[in-house]
């Protein structure tokens, strides 16, 4: 029962950390895809205006 504080401090550390390996993923795959999707829009776009 005494270390019971300690215990959920490290829980909150571990799902802290979870999030941050999770954000670093998801913005290296949003600089490796943003250009694509960039590109995307632009064609879409471009095919939409000379409709």
């Amino acid at each position: 029962m005494l270390f019971a504080p300690k215990e959920r401090g490290q829980g909150l550390v571990e799902y802290a950390l979870i999030l941050v390996l999770v954000a670093i993923v998801v913005i290296a795959a949003l600089m490796v895809l943003g250009p694509i999707i960039g590109n995307a829009f632009s064609t879409v776009n471009n095919s939409l205006s000379s409709v």
